[in-house]
């Protein structure tokens, strides 16, 4: 008898390890009369969500940020590809992470830059195992708004890991590898291998029983979505049009980019660099990698798995290159520019690069429908920028953030709002929490509640 026709039941077998598609929230269900009474919900009854992205090193300000404040202002060079976004954001001015400057610390802006990010916290200069930092903004969420869905929170990242060591001039490699915090001392370690983060998706149970789920599938040669395809499209019969264009676009969704993975996996290793070859199911590609990480997140809050993710494109102190966009030098040895203006131009390059990542998210946020019919990013709330404003310099103040976005309604998009004062990024971090029904009195060493976005 051979191998196959010994395997129990492919739906049987799923079944026992609790794996699914999640299905998008569809109103024929009733999912959105459902979504008005729990936590965290939009006045017409859709999931709030929030997203918190984090880029490295810095960027150029001064070709970055834009020229005029309010309604009136004009992207500058490295902002051209948001330009089709203007109603949907928010960029930023004068905010700060006190706790990101040296002091008595001394040298280790990068490990404090990724440190403070989400937490406001000064991180324990140590590179052994007694860390100490403070729970994260994501984290608090998930406190609260966890039990609504399966994850309590999706932890994304296109570096690997690393949870011990010295990697900034005596800070550990926890506080460089990871934004978000469950505590002081327990880092949230994030997944940058896509087909991880796809098992962990629409595969359940334990990661043996999911390693096994896996050899399953490919002895069959069938994918997860084939496992439960007849199960969702046993649904249509009982939706309503909308709902079952809707349940089509999601499954079509879904089959791409597990075929994405699939082809990043088929092409194996690639010829020895004399560095260690990536890992099965991660692009070559450094900007295929980031957005097949956020078609995943999508896909995550479109099925209200998560209500909240966080995303480190790469970690402060990353000496990527950029091929793409011309620039073969690292990017943490360029920003440390000393005023020399061919590095100046090429940062810029790798600044325009990081924003045209946050287009495609933000372009695949807004054709994206949620429950109450409107876009995805209508019902969300999106913090883009990193803890380090010029990388040349250091300099923990006048970040790089933009908040995009409307968090159904509640924020007052299309503007660049100047704060007149270095105002902890902690008091966006309350106002954020206070959306989702999470309020918090502190965050690290914020101040108050920031009204004004």
């Amino acid at each position: 008898m051979s191998h196959t026709k010994m395997l129990p039941g492919r739906r049987a077998f799923l079944r026992g390890l609790g794996a699914s598609v999640a299905l998008p929230g569809l109103s024929s269900m009733g999912v959105a009369r459902a979504a008005a009474g729990a936590r965290g919900v939009t006045a017409s009854g859709a999931p709030l969500r929030m997203a918190y992205l984090c880029l490295p090193n810095g960027v150029i300000m001064n070709k970055w940020r834009p020229q005029g404040t309010g309604k009136d202002f004009v992207f500058n060079e490295s902002m051209k590809s948001l330009e089709g976004f203007r109603s949907d954001l928010q960029i930023l001015k004068g905010l700060e992470q006190a706790n990101g400057w040296g002091g008595r610390d001394g040298a280790g802006d990068h490990a404090r830059g990724n440190a403070t990010f989400l937490t406001g916290s000064r991180p324990r200069k140590t590179s052994g195992s007694d860390i100490r930092l403070g729970i994260s903004v994501d984290q608090m969420a998930a406190n609260h708004l966890g039990r609504e869905t399966r994850l309590p929170s999706l932890e994304l990242s296109c570096d690997g890991v690393r949870k011990s060591g010295n990697c900034d001039s005596g800070y550990s490699c926890a506080y460089q590898y990871n934004i978000s915090w469950r505590s002081a001392t327990q880092p949230m370690t994030p997944e940058s291998n896509p087909r991880l983060v796809f098992e962990r998706l629409f595969g359940g149970g334990s990661r043996s029983e999911r390693n096994e789920s896996r050899a399953i599938r490919r002895a069959e040669k069938r994918s997860i979505l084939d496992f439960v395809l007849e199960d969702a499209k046993a649904m249509e019969k009982n939706l309503g049009r909308n709902d079952q264009q809707k349940l089509d676009e999601y499954m079509t969704g879904v089959r791409e980019i597990e075929q994405q993975i699939e082809k990043a996996e088929s092409m194996g290793p690639p010829p020895d660099p004399g560095v260690a070859a990536p890992e099965n199911g991660i692009p070559r590609n450094y900007h295929e990698h980031i957005r097949i990480m956020f078609d995943m997140m999508i896909l995550a809050f479109r099925s209200d798995q998560t209500r909240i993710a966080s995303f480190l494109l790469a970690h402060d102190g990353s000496n990527r290159n950029f091929p793409t966009h011309g620039v073969r030098e690292g990017h943490h040895g360029l920003s440390h520019h000393r005023g020399d203006r061919s590095k100046i131009e090429k940062i810029s390059r790798i600044d325009t690069f990081y924003l045209e990542q946050l287009a495609y998210f933000l372009e695949r946020m807004r054709t994206t429908r949620d429950v109450d019919g409107k876009p995805l990013l209508y019902n969300s709330m999106i913090v883009w920028g990193g803890g380090l404003s010029d990388g040349d310099q250091h300099t923990h103040n006048d970040l790089p953030i933009i908040l995009a976005g409307h968090a159904g309604g509640k924020f007052r998009t299309g503007r660049h709002l100047d704060l007149k004062s270095d105002l902890p990024l902690n008091n966006l971090y309350l106002r954020m929490l206070e959306e989702v029904g999470a309020p918090a009195g502190r965050l690290g060493d914020s101040t108050g509640i920031l009204k004004e976005v």
